[in-house]
């Protein structure tokens, strides 16, 4: 049995808190933008998916940075809003979501298009709404593919670092995940054992949650294929 430090428990304790934050603050964006951009086709359309996708290409350190601007306690948000993000696990949260959007609204975007089109056409032709159609036809099917990409998200603000240490921080106890352990333990003299471990703790939690996320998108790629075995 592995013995945890009270530092490798807190940074563990701290990373899932920080993901399982990012998969609910990506959830509802990341559904609504998928649909968005699967669905519709409108004018600024490739303006709208550049800055959706533009942390992916964009050094995290500078999003950071960015996030520091707006929503640090003189920027241009945060100064209004009252409440202190930077510095803080919910920073950490903000940091981790702003990255890993893209991965969820890919994976999102992905499995509404696979839905298939006639399904909705005859919930539409039946007198249904728009909406009830997204809750009860497209959602439903779609629901193992966005599933898999919030999991995705999870899995990436496990690994997230750059945007984290500029915009929250590397505090102990508030705002150290792991990959900030690894960095500070690597800081440390005689500190590679310790980093050795919080990279074994890392890899192990995000394979885990990559495993679980390979196995619904598989399982939504099962779906479509009867789906559309069913409507042929």
């Amino acid at each position: 049995m592995i013995n945890l430090t009270t530092t490798e428990l807190s940074a563990i304790g701290l990373s899932l808190k920080v993901a399982g934050g990012v998969a609910g603050a990506v959830l509802l964006p990341g559904i609504l933008l998928g649909w968005l951009l699967a669905r519709r086709d409108f004018r600024g359309k490739i303006l709208v998916e550049s800055l959706v996708h533009a942390p992916l290409v964009v050094p995290p350190v500078v999003t950071g940075y960015l996030l520091l601007l707006a929503f640090g306690s003189r920027g241009w948000i945060g100064r209004h809003l009252g409440v202190q993000l930077a510095f803080s696990w919910k920073g950490a949260v903000l940091a981790s979501a702003v990255v890993a959007l893209p991965l969820a609204v890919r994976s999102v975007r992905l499995a509404i298009s696979m839905v298939d089109r006639r399904l909705e056409e005859t919930a539409l032709t039946l007198g249904r709404s728009p909406l009830w159609i997204f809750w009860r036809v497209t959602l439903p099917l779609a629901w193992p593919g966005i599933l898999g990409g919030i999991l995705l998200a999870f899995s990436r603000s496990l690994g997230e670092f750059g945007a984290t240490i500029t915009f929250a921080g590397n505090i102990e106890g508030a705002t150290q995940t792991l990959p900030l352990a690894i960095y500070s333990a690597l800081q440390t003299p005689n500190g590679e054992t310790q980093a050795l471990r919080f990279t074994v703790f890392s890899l192990m939690l995000c394979l885990l949650s990559l495993l679980l996320s390979e196995v619904l998108t598989r399982k939504a790629i099962r779906v479509h294929a009867t789906e559309n075995r069913h409507s042929s």
